[in-house]
């Protein structure tokens, strides 16, 4: 079952070695809210952290799983040579394909090396604590049909008898300033704001029905992964805390926490 869930963004410079200290001081905030969801993390003490990245392998229709039997991530592209090793629940895996199959919800398997989206947040998140990692990636279907997978899960997370923790990867919008890697739109703050808010509300309705212009504008990356989560808590009462939001670099960063109650 669901014990503990978070929503994080995983900029490869919050990572020691990767970003010098300038950059480290300049996302400080963000930093430190993954470390408070570490103690978090190791209070709840979960048997297996399910991660959803944008930048894991994506099908235009189709939900991916993870089935590499070591899940690596691999430092190297970002200039550091270091990897993060995690054992895979093979366990849950086989559970989520086979309830998926029962239900006629498209799944595809692959085998791959984690992507920064996956060991970003984990470099934080798991730090002294051992636990199994799953590994999924969204698609391009509609959001309400996110909102289902989330569901989905959810009564798979339920039959498990597993501690279960949820990880929503991704980083708000790319064009907050004139220098964001996906050039600057007045409706990428908007578009934040606007999310920040309905999340605090629990304002489900007001996400799903969010408008794809804005959405569009703000170039994101990590609505659908949010979405996936706010399916998983559709039955579920809980709190939500919004531990920092930042944009040094022209990205929403935001990290927050939705804990069952």
């Amino acid at each position: 079952m669901l014990n503990y869930a978070a929503i994080t963004p995983h900029p490869p410079i919050i990572i020691p070695g990767i970003g010098g200290k300038d950059n480290l001081e300049k996302v400080k905030a963000t930093i430190d809210s993954l470390k408070i969801l570490n103690k978090d993390f190791k209070k709840k003490n979960p048997d297996t952290i399910v991660i959803v990245s944008p930048h894991s392998k994506v099908d235009f229709n189709v939900f991916n799983l993870n089935l590499a039997e070591e899940l690596v991530g691999d430092f190297s592209d970002f200039g550091l040579n270091r990897r993060i090793k995690f054992e895979n629940d093979l366990d849950l895996a086989s559970k989520i394909i086979k309830s998926s199959k029962d239900r006629e919800i498209e799944l595809n398997t692959h085998r791959s090396l984690l992507d920064h989206g996956v060991w970003v947040p984990l470099y934080y998140l798991t730090q002294d604590l051992n636990c199994k990692v799953i590994n999924l990636s969204f698609c391009f279907k509609s959001l309400i049909e996110h909102y289902d997978f989330g569901r989905f899960l959810s009564e798979v997370f339920e039959k498990t008898g597993k501690k279960i923790a949820f990880v929503a990867s991704g980083d708000l919008s790319h064009r907050l300033t004139p220098d964001a890697p996906a050039g600057f739109s007045q409706k990428g703050k908007e578009f934040d704001k606007k999310l920040i808010k309905f999340l605090k509300q629990k304002n489900k309705k007001g996400i799903l029905n969010f408008d794809q212009n804005l959405i569009e504008e703000a170039g994101e990356c990590g609505l659908r992964s949010i979405v996936i989560l706010l399916g998983i808590l559709d039955k579920k009462d809980y709190r939500v805390e919004v531990l920092s939001y930042e944009g040094p670099f022209g990205v929403g960063y935001l990290s927050a926490r939705l804990e069952p109650v």
